[in-house]
């Protein structure tokens, strides 16, 4: 019922054509927006990442805006010297280090000129990431029964509809407690399936990264060894998974690698303590997914919100909803209804 709510606050706010003037009240200086595949056949890959028509609009609804897209250390630095006269600004980010960052977004991102960071775990170009939610979605696409041993659950899905609902309610269960990353192994070893198979279809490999970083418009973030839950480790063990990360990154593109993302990105994934180690490290910056714009107050350079793009519900209202400051809006509005 609340996202019902949601929804009919954005559409009126759209149709009425108040969204420009709310817009004007709402939105803070700048944001952070959040991608992970760009994908040509989104019914194909059960509309997990952000399509391609929804992306190019994305940027082009920015660009119509007035709103500039720059680096996040460019956005960072404007923030902290204007006097809130100046304009707003956009910075794009990508995690996980998709191939089709490169095949289908990069040419979109040339054509605007957009500068953009791409955060790649280690285990991504070294074939070693054992990338759950892309297990899933294999067993979800390719079979019309699927069980998930650890949830006890069985999912008789034959549609596409059936097979979009069964992964999310799976990825849910996951995101309610990293914990149970570990218990999906059994599963994917009796289906047959071989995750290193799927970070070769789907991730950039190393030399492919190499070539990549030499992009003017690209710069390489850390994203941990292998894409762990970091409040989930031990003190030593979190440092290390991003440490190491970056020391690999540094070496293979022998360039410095400023910039960081937490796997996961809520508040169960990263707190203080991990703001506290990116930094130690020496990042420059550390990017959550909690949502949330940059105002021109000083922000913490370490907790850094971000608005996603993309997932099965997206829409275009929706992302103007959010960069907009409206769905942000409509969620306190209605939170203190209750």
């Amino acid at each position: 019922m609340k996202q019902f709510l949601t929804n009919s606050v954005i559409e009126i706010a759209r149709w009425s054509g108040l969204m420009p003037a709310v817009r004007k009240i709402l939105a803070g200086r700048a944001a952070i927006l959040m991608f992970h595949e760009i994908q040509q056949d989104g019914r194909a890959e059960l509309m997990t990442g952000t399509s391609v028509g929804l992306f190019e609009y994305s940027l082009n609804w920015l660009r119509q805006e007035g709103w500039e897209i720059v680096s996040l250390a460019t956005s960072l630095e404007r923030l902290a010297s204007d006097s809130g006269t100046g304009g707003r600004y956009a910075t794009l980010t990508f995690d996980d280090g998709y191939r089709d960052n490169v095949a289908t977004a990069l040419p979109i991102l040339e054509r605007y000129n957009a500068p953009f960071t791409i955060y790649v775990p280690t285990g991504a170009p070294k074939r070693t990431l054992q990338a759950w939610w892309l297990g899933l979605r294999e067993m979800f696409r390719s079979g019309d029964t699927v069980t998930i041993d650890a949830m006890d659950r069985r999912f008789h899905c034959p549609r596409l509809r059936e097979k979009m609902a069964g992964l999310n309610e799976v990825t849910e269960w996951v995101h309610q407690d990293y914990h149970r990353i570990a218990t999906l192994a059994p599963t994917f070893n009796k289906a047959g399936l071989s995750l290193s198979a799927l970070n070769e279809a789907y991730f950039l490999d190393e030399r492919e990264l190499q070539g990549l970083a030499r992009h003017p418009l690209v710069s390489i973030g850390g994203h941990t060894d292998s894409h762990a839950a970091l409040s989930c480790l031990d003190s030593e063990t979190a440092r290390a998974e991003m440490a190491d990360n970056r020391r690999y990154l540094e070496q293979l593109l022998q360039l410095p690698v400023q910039h960081f993302a937490y796997p996961y990105g809520d508040s169960k994934a990263c707190g203080p303590r991990e703001a506290g180690l990116a930094k130690d490290i020496g990042f420059s910056t550390a990017v959550t997914t909690r949502h949330g714009q940059l105002s021109d107050l000083k922000s913490d350079h370490f907790t850094l919100p971000r608005i996603g793009v993309g997932g099965q519900f997206d829409t275009t209202a929706r992302f103007e909803a959010r960069i907009s400051g409206i769905q942000s809006a409509a969620h306190m509005l209605l939170g203190s209804q209750r």
